[in-house]
């Protein structure tokens, strides 16, 4: 499966990640920047509790809502996904311009693809302005399929 996350470029992708916040006139916090980063490290979709787990030591053990604001507004600067169907969270190095971003999601293992739609723009009504598209494909990876 194709590994988007590029994980041995974690200080570069976190430099990216501030640059983006610091443009977008937004605070880039030591929690953003750790809960960032255990995102992009695990290399697939991860879930809040996970995260929770793996902060406990460095933070001082932070509450649930803690976590899910720094991936709330991770998500919202579209540096993390939401993959809806497993409640977990994918990173993301993609800009996205207007593209919509696409899952394919393996039933069996859980693996997680991201893939990029250029052709929406063409089907939305007259006026209607997209801020967020997430499309989510359920089947087989190549393993679980083999």
């Amino acid at each position: 499966m194709h590994d988007h996350t590029h994980r041995d470029d974690i200080p570069t992708r976190i430099a990216s990640a501030r640059a983006v916040c610091e443009a977008a006139g937004e605070r880039f916090t030591p929690l953003r920047a750790h809960v960032l980063e255990l995102v992009i490290s695990d290399g697939g979709a991860v879930k809040a509790y996970d995260l929770l787990d793996r902060l406990k030591p460095e933070i001082g053990s932070p509450k649930p809502p803690t976590v899910y604001r720094a991936l709330e507004f991770l998500s919202k600067l579209g540096l993390i996904h939401r993959v809806e169907a497993l409640n977990a969270f994918i990173a993301c190095d993609h800009q996205h311009d207007g593209d919509l971003a696409e899952f394919f999601i393996c039933e069996v293992c859980n693996a997680v693809e991201e893939r990029h739609a250029h052709d929406h723009i063409d089907c939305k009504p007259d006026g209607f302005q997209i801020k967020r598209s997430v499309v989510e494909h359920y089947g087989l990876c190549v393993k679980c399929a083999a």
